[in-house]
């Protein structure tokens, strides 16, 4: 026995083996047991831990020195990095779908485009709104204009609801201010400015060929008919006055420029005012909060909100996010255990000893956890605390880690099914059968997937 446990503690195919025990017993808490996910890491964490040999003061603390412990350094150090900003780009996205911003950047581009390119319309609606909006609440806001958009086509709902949906998908896997990107970006220490940069480089032709060249094939040959009666979730936007097409792209991309200028700055000024005024309205957390103000001055006080009611709606729009942060908090707590043993050093050397480069053992291991167990969460998270020894020993530049981001981020999406909950939803609110959203949705995750994690691959010839 006590050889037994020297081999897990201290052998590389022992710490491996510890490693995909500890998975796949994670994974049989999610899927088999339906434990929530935080609750599964914090146990899987804390046994795997004990296991490896690691002393309980380095593991939980000790009164005097509970602060040093693995555990809140885990669970403290992601969340001091993304709790801000998720926290903002919700209040945000609140605004926006309570202003009527939704409906009428939605109409505005369904005119531009006319019946024809009403799909393109519907994609290029979810790209725009899918930014500062969590994928789920974005459909509940367009899943009604993806309705009449079909009944004015008089073509199949899938034409029409493929585009929007991969969208929405490209923005909450590769993008800011989504908890996937950022909690990657923290754990790997990576500036949101190159995540930006590298997820719209990859995202915009992953969409583009998964949204609107799959979705316009497959739309032609699975009909779908838009529901006769379906009242979709209380809409209380603002529909009757809705701000300017150019007021809602102001306050959508205002922080996603000052967080790129500070990362431009960076690189191309040596010093001085201009840099610090760039850095300091560029930080991700500044900058989120410029656009809050801004939404909250110019889609609320300025239109007639009171101050209680801009209160009740930020309210509201926080209570999905604790579930959120716990996952994200319990998955770096697995991360840091298995740097703490060793794991991720022993994996990164049986990587290199393999061949296979990094890029695309994240995407792979992304793919598995996220086919495993349904959370594209869950697989970004704890791929990129089983790759963060590997990264940090690799000496890469900042444009290859955000590349490796992507990577993972493209993983976490593929082949959604029966366990994902996003699965579920789109089959609901767009009328589909188990069979019929495996041959749209599911495909489109997958092609999203891929050209994402293809277009990765090829800018990581170049940087």
């Amino acid at each position: 026995m006590t050889s037994f446990v020297h081999w897990l503690q201290h052998d590389t195919s022992g710490l491996l083996t510890l490693a995909a025990v500890s998975i796949a017993v994670l994974l049989l808490l999610i899927i088999k047991l339906k434990l929530e996910p935080f609750i599964a890491l914090i146990v899987v964490s804390i046994a795997v831990a004990l296991i490896a040999g690691i002393p309980v003061s380095d593991l939980v603390g000790t009164p005097a020195k509970a602060s040093d412990s693995l555990l809140e350094k885990g669970f403290g150090g992601i969340l001091g990095h993304i709790t801000v900003i998720i926290g903002l780009g919700t209040v945000l996205g609140a605004m926006l779908e309570r202003s009527g911003g939704a409906d009428a950047l939605t109409t505005r581009l369904l005119n531009l485009f006319g019946p024809k390119g009403a799909p393109l319309a519907m994609g290029l609606t979810g790209v725009v709104l899918g930014i500062p909006i969590f994928f789920d609440i974005g459909i509940f806001i367009l899943a009604p204009l993806v309705y009449v958009a079909a009944k004015r086509g008089g073509r199949s709902l899938v034409m029409y609801a493929m585009p929007m949906l991969a969208g929405l998908s490209m923005t909450h896997a590769f993008l800011p201010p989504h908890p996937g990107p950022v909690a990657a970006a923290g754990l790997l220490h990576v500036s949101l400015g190159w995540i930006i940069i590298m997820g719209l480089a990859c995202g915009i032709p992953a969409w583009f060929v998964s949204g609107v060249v799959w979705g316009s094939w497959i739309g032609k040959r699975i009909q779908v008919e838009v529901p006769d009666e379906f009242i979709p979730e209380e809409d209380e936007a603002d529909t009757a006055n809705p701000p300017s097409i150019g007021l809602i792209a102001f306050i959508i991309l205002a922080p996603m420029a000052l967080i790129l200028a500070a990362t431009i700055a960076d690189v191309m000024l040596d010093g001085g005012r201009l840099l610090s005024i760039l850095t300091l309205a560029g930080t991700p957390a500044v900058a989120l909060t410029i656009a809050v103000l801004l939404a909250l001055y110019l889609l609320g006080i300025r239109r007639g909100v009171s101050a209680s009611e801009l209160g009740k709606i930020s309210a509201a729009s926080l209570r999905p996010v604790g579930m959120i942060l716990l996952v994200v908090g319990a998955g770096a707590f697995f991360g840091a255990v298995l740097r703490a043993t060793g794991i991720g050093t022993a994996l990164a050397d049986s990587m290199t000893a393999i061949g296979l480069p990094v890029i695309l053992s994240a995407y792979l291991i992304s793919c598995a956890l996220r086919i495993a167990q349904g959370s594209a969460t869950v697989a970004i998270v704890t791929t990129a605390g089983i790759i963060e020894t590997s990264i940090a020993a690799g000496n890469y530049s900042p444009a290859q880690i955000a590349l490796i981001v992507v990577a993972v981020s493209a993983g976490s999406i593929v082949a959604s099914h029966v366990n994902d909950g996003g699965f579920w939803i789109v089959s609901r609110y767009f009328n589909m059968s188990v069979k019929d959203t495996l041959k749209t949705w599911t495909v489109l995750e997958t092609i999203l997937s891929v050209v994402g994690f293809a277009m990765a691959g090829l800018l990581w010839l170049v940087v």
